[in-house]
């Protein structure tokens, strides 16, 4: 654990694996944000020393910041954030980012935290895909209206094909404390099963809010396997649903294109 102590903060994840001409980008959008009491860390594949020495360098300026490298038992990016998972204090809240995700604004984590109810399990917060090519700020991905959701009614969302971006939502105690960790299973959609395990939870609150915390990459690799991706989507549905798994897919994508003509302001 980081700085173990009772007052409640915030944990950052960032699986890395020679992104270090990415995170400046991170970093920056962390080091102005107006509400400080957050950690970054860094789970380091076998990375390059130029992409340690950045890490190193990073560390070594800010106290707030750590890396540590990333076990040989937990392979992949979800492999990563379990190990996140463990890396939290009892009190604290998690947020899983990539390498290429940064702060919406520098007021997001004030708006968040100023508003994440203790009660919540989840909270699930908006974000923007940024288009790789442009630079420019594509679709928003939006779970649900401002509102609080018991287990049937997150379970519901998901059913009918609404998805939380992982980068958008804060991991509380109690959902940790009902399940710790990523689906091994998986290596592209094991957050689509993540959520769709902790659902099952009867006494499950999940807190949505109207704030547009992150800005994400459209260009991952889990867009560049489809095939796979559509795999393991069909999987985890067929894993809650059973049989009518398909229902669930069918509206999950329908869902993709909808949000393709959203307004982007």
């Amino acid at each position: 654990m980081i700085n173990d102590n009772t007052t409640a903060g915030l944990l950052i994840v960032v699986p890395t694996l020679n992104s270090f001409h990415l995170l400046p980008r991170l970093y920056t959008s962390l080091q102005c944000q107006t509400w400080s009491d957050w950690k970054l860390l860094f789970i380091d594949g076998p990375s390059s020393a130029e992409h340690r020495r950045w890490l190193d360098h990073c560390c070594g300026h800010d106290s707030r910041c750590h890396w540590i490298e990333q076990s040989r038992d937990d392979s992949g990016i979800f492999g990563a954030m379990n190990q996140g998972f463990s890396m939290a204090r009892s009190t604290d809240w998690i947020l899983f980012w990539g390498s290429d995700d940064l702060a919406a604004t520098t007021d997001a984590l004030a708006a968040v935290m100023s508003k994440a109810s203790r009660q919540a399990d989840l909270v699930i917060c908006q974000g923007r895909y940024l288009d790789a090519a442009t630079g420019q700020l594509a679709r928003r991905s939006i779970f649900s209206q401002p509102c609080v959701l018991d287990s049937k009614a997150f379970r519901s969302a998901l059913r009918w094909g609404s998805t939380p971006p992982h980068q958008a939502t804060l991991f509380g105690p109690g959902a940790r404390r009902r399940l710790s960790h990523y689906s091994a299973a998986f290596r592209l959609s094991a957050d689509l099963d993540y959520f769709l395990q902790l659902s099952s939870f009867s006494d499950l609150t999940v807190q949505c809010l109207d704030i547009e915390l992150v800005h994400m990459d459209n260009a991952g690799v889990s867009g560049k396997q489809t095939r796979r991706r559509l795999a393991e989507v069909h999987r985890a549905y067929s894993r809650a649903f059973g049989r009518l798994w398909f229902l669930s897919f069918l509206s999950r994508y329908f869902h993709r294109i909808l949000s393709l003509f959203r307004p982007f302001s």
